[in-house]
């Protein structure tokens, strides 16, 4: 009966799992904020501020984004025009270069290889143009249902989690301690991800600059930014790479592409790993295989749990000796005398 209760629930929950644990893990990270808001006010007003001040800063930055590229959008549309006029023979001359240096052989016309790469696109985006909406709807419906979860977490937090405490099948202490493991690697993981994106709009920034491409640190900002969210940092990047060859700027173009290949969207798969290694007694190599692996089967959040997964699997695999065994070093040479011998 049990098995088939879990089994149940599991169907009731399972199209809420990404925005249940989404809300797990910001309930974790807002802890603090909500037991110092709750020494002010009541439990149920500090979560409602604590999930407002979640709601806005998810939100906030894809406002900021839209906002950004409808500011920019005139400008590059007037630059677009002015070099209009030079853009056929600066293609002709950026794919003669190309074809010099490319060790396969292309087209000699580079609007072939645009037909080709556009029916492509155009063949594999036509099935999905209707899901792409429904995805767009999937995930406001994931976020109000994160955030609607995250308030009763914030607010029950302290019950919920002695719940879980007291149904976990393991000592008190062994109980206590996987769930202060589990919290603490869940902040290193939220901070690990602040710093990788500090670090790729840095480095973004610099490569604009250096490049001389326009207002380097505001798209420094956007990279970090962006990095945060499930487009990423190369958004930004990739259109600049592209620009840069189709306006003639070969080297430039392919400088941009690579160091965003290689350093900025790079740096995610070397950071990360070295910043989590250090809060856990996992190596770095369970953890660099914990973050790929979690984004390939969970997503965006598989960056933040794919590791927790490895960290709790671990320690259970621990908890899972007898309680009363113990370690070799401690059983005596000789057996003890019995009373009747002495």
């Amino acid at each position: 009966m049990v098995l088939l209760g879990v089994y149940l629930t599991y169907l009731v929950l399972r199209p809420f799992l990404a925005a249940l644990t989404w809300a797990v893990m910001f309930a974790i990270l807002f802890h603090g904020m909500q037991a110092a808001l709750t020494r002010r006010m009541s439990p149920a007003r500090a979560a409602g501020l604590t999930t407002a001040v979640v709601g806005i800063a998810i939100v906030a930055p894809a406002i900021f984004l839209l906002f950004t590229l409808v500011r920019e959008a005139p400008e590059a549309l007037n630059h677009l025009k002015q070099s209009s006029q030079h853009l056929p023979g600066q293609v002709q001359h950026t794919w003669e270069a190309i074809r010099a240096r490319s060790p396969v052989p292309m087209p000699e016309d580079p609007m072939d290889a645009v037909k080709s790469v556009a029916h492509r696109a155009l063949t594999f985006l036509a099935p999905h143009a209707g899901a792409v909406v429904t995805d767009s709807l999937a995930t406001l419906g994931t976020l109000a249902a994160m955030l609607f979860a995250l308030f009763f977490m914030l607010r029950d937090g302290e019950s919920l989690s002695r719940r879980l405490r007291d149904r976990l099948p393991f000592p008190e202490d062994q109980s206590e301690h996987l769930m202060n493991a589990t919290r603490d690697l869940v902040n290193a993981s939220f901070g690990a991800s602040l710093i990788v994106a500090g670090a790729q709009g840095l480095i973004g920034g610099i490569a604009f600059w250096l490049l001389g491409l326009g207002a380097p640190v505001f798209w420094g900002v956007v990279m970090a930014f962006c990095s945060l969210l499930p487009i990423g940092a190369s958004i930004v990047w990739l259109p600049a790479g592209i620009g840069l060859l189709l306006s003639g700027a070969v080297t430039r173009g392919v400088l941009m592409l690579v160091v965003g290949l290689f350093g900025i969207s790079g740096v995610d798969n070397v950071l990360r790993p070295a910043l989590l290694s250090g809060k856990t007694s996992i190596s770095g190599f369970v953890i660099f295989f914990g973050l790929l692996g979690g984004a390939a089967a969970f997503g965006l959040i598989g960056l933040v749990i794919g590791p927790i997964i490895l960290v709790v699997t671990s320690q259970l695999l621990d908890y899972l000796r007898r309680p009363g065994l113990e370690d070799d070093s401690t059983i005596p040479d000789h057996p003890p005398v019995s009373s009747e011998a002495a």
